[in-house]
């Protein structure tokens, strides 16, 4: 993964479409919905470590 579009379409994968409009909420719920899809293991570790290092590298930029 190399982007946040990666990451919304691998929660697309699943049904989760995720836009609340307020760009720091939409990140912390896909936080949330990529730590569910790892703890159900429907994705992999490679897979969830990538996209949490994404979210939270733009989440620090927001802040």
């Amino acid at each position: 993964m190399n982007s946040i579009y990666d990451v919304r379409k691998l929660l697309m994968k699943f049904g989760t479409i995720i836009y609340i409009g307020d760009r720091l909420a939409d990140l912390e719920l896909m936080v949330e919905e990529i730590t569910e899809l790892y703890q159900v293991k429907v994705i992999t570790k490679e897979q969830y470590i990538s996209a949490k290092l994404l979210l939270s590298e733009e989440i620090n930029k927001l802040k």
